[in-house]
């Protein structure tokens, strides 16, 4: 199957929209061979229970952010992509405002990538 590449921001926006960077609010700003941006304004379903922003919220912004960015740039004879590795670290949190991705490109190789993404 023949993979189709959003050409314009609003067209990531509307391929994400009723999928879970859609459920989360996710708003892309940029889409490049090389960054991606991406934000969501804090809200309540992006919260743990204790009153703190859920790590896989910000997980779930790094890795879509970073696949959209792998998608971008995939070979035209690709079938597709996974994620192979992810880690995470956190040195703080927000409970508002805005939290914004930036995703840069590592590695655009032929079967692999890698891509390194930064949340504030």
């Amino acid at each position: 199957m023949k993979i189709q590449i959003p050409k314009t921001v609003s067209e990531w926006n509307a391929r994400g929209e009723k999928y879970l960077p859609g459920l989360l609010g996710f708003e892309f700003t940029k889409v490049g061979l090389d960054e991606v941006i991406a934000q969501f304004r804090v809200g309540k379903q992006h919260m743990a229970w204790n009153g703190f922003l859920h790590a896989g919220s910000v997980v779930t912004l790094a890795d879509t952010c970073c696949g959209y960015g792998t998608l971008n740039s995939i070979p035209a004879d690709a079938d597709g992509f996974t994620t192979l590795d992810l880690s995470s670290n956190f040195i703080g949190t927000a409970r508002e405002g805005l939290v914004i991705c930036t995703a840069t490109a590592i590695h655009r190789g032929r079967t692999t990538q890698v891509w390194d993404a930064t949340v504030e």
